[in-house]
C-alpha cells in the first residue's frame, strides 16, 4: 500500500453505551481513537446498479493501513471524512496485516 494514495484523514466514531438501569443500549456517537490516513474512492453508479443498491446516498470505499486499532473497527462504528459521516457496511482485509477496505454509505442525520 503506497503512502501517497492515503491522502485523507478520517475519524472513526463509536456509539457510547448508555445504561438506563434496565438494559445497555447504544447512545450518541463520539470520536474513537485518533484521526488516521486513508484513501477514499466513491463507488460508481454502474457498480451500485449491478449490486441493486442504487440510491441518493454517497457510497465510498476507504482503504486504511493495518494496525491494532483498525483491526478493532466493526460495522457498528461510523467514520467521518471531510465533513461527511458514513455508516460502515462492510470491512474486508487486504492481505495479511496489510490493510482494510471499508465500504461505507453516507448517513443523513
Amino acid at each position: 500500500m503506497r503512502a501517497g494514495s492515503l491522502d485523507r484523514r478520517v475519524q472513526f466514531l463509536r456509539a457510547q453505551t448508555v445504561d438506563d438501569g434496565y438494559q445497555n443500549r447504544p447512545g450518541v456517537f463520539a470520536p474513537h481513537g485518533t484521526r488516521i490516513w486513508a484513501a477514499r474512492e466513491f463507488i460508481r453508479d454502474a457498480e451500485r446498479y449491478a449490486a441493486s443498491t442504487v440510491g441518493v446516498d454517497a457510497v465510498a470505499r476507504f482503504t486504511v493501513r493495518y494496525s491494532s486499532f483498525t483491526a478493532g473497527i466493526t460495522h457498528k462504528d461510523r467514520l467521518t471524512c471531510e465533513g461527511r459521516t458514513y455508516g460502515i457496511t462492510g470491512i474486508k482485509e487486504l492481505g495479511r496485516r496489510v490493510g482494510f477496505e471499508i465500504t461505507a454509505s453516507e448517513v443523513r442525520e
